[in-house]
C-alpha cells in the first residue's frame, strides 16, 4: 500500500482475498440456511424406506376420494375428530397411524394431525416402502 501525500490511500492493493472470504461466506450461508428453515424442504411423501416400529392404537386413512377411515369404519370429515377420541378413550399412550393415500391434498392430512396435537395424541405418517 503506498501513501500519496498526507491521506490518500493507493487502490492499487489486492482485493482477491476480500473477493474469497465473502464468497466462502455466501457458500457458508446458502449450506447451513436449509438447517435453519426446514420448512423450506421439499419433502416426497408418501413413499420412504423403512418401517413404522410404534404400536397402532388406530388408523386414520384418507382416500383419494376424500373418504375417512377411522380404523375400518367410513366416517363423514366432520365426525373424524370424534371418531378417533371415541376409540383412543382409555388408552394409555395413544397413537395414530395416519394413511393418506398418495394425492391426498395435504391440508386433509394436516387437519388429523391438528386433531392430534389438539388431544395429545402420538401421530405417525405412514409411507409404503420403496
Amino acid at each position: 500500500m503506498k501513501l500519496r501525500g498526507r491521506n490518500k490511500v493507493d487502490a492499487s492493493f489486492s482485493m482477491s482475498s476480500m473477493t474469497d472470504i465473502v464468497f466462502l461466506l455466501l457458500v457458508f450461508f446458502l449450506l447451513t440456511s436449509p438447517a435453519i428453515t426446514p420448512d423450506a424442504l421439499d419433502l416426497l411423501l408418501p413413499s420412504a424406506k423403512g418401517k413404522t416400529t410404534h404400536q397402532q392404537n388406530l388408523s386414520v386413512s384418507i382416500t383419494k376420494d376424500l373418504d375417512y377411515y377411522v380404523n375400518k369404519d367410513r366416517v363423514g370429515e366432520r365426525a373424524v375428530e370424534n371418531a378417533i377420541k371415541i376409540a383412543l378413550q382409555g388408552q394409555s399412550e395413544p397413537t395414530i397411524i395416519l394413511r393418506a393415500e398418495e394425492g391426498v391434498p395435504i391440508q386433509h392430512a394436516v387437519k388429523i394431525m391438528d386433531i392430534a396435537n389438539r388431544n395429545r395424541y402420538k401421530i405417525v405418517l405412514a409411507v409404503k416402502p420403496n
